[in-house]
């Protein structure tokens, strides 16, 4: 039987660094993974599916903040209207 006296060497204090590292940096990279990917998730769906009803959001958005007036917005809004049912 082999008997090492607890001594590892400098070969085995560089790989139990080595392991030590790239284990802690494979679970911070996966936590972070997936925080961008619940994040971006839950970015990409507000308001229900995507593309629909974008530019009528952002038209009311813009009527919302003062940007355009009335008669501006009903003009807008008519033309998004008339040109997605053509």
């Amino acid at each position: 039987m082999m008997y090492w006296n607890g001594n590892m060497g400098v070969w085995g204090y560089a790989l139990m660094a080595a392991s030590f590292l790239l284990f802690w940096g494979v679970i911070i990279t996966a936590i972070v993974l997936f925080a961008r990917f619940m994040g971006s998730s839950s970015r990409r769906y507000v308001g229900g599916l995507p593309g629909v009803g974008g530019a009528e959001d952002v038209l009311a958005e813009r009527f919302a903040r003062g940007e355009i007036d009335d008669s501006e917005y009903t003009a807008r809004l008519t033309a998004l209207r008339r040109s997605r049912g053509a």
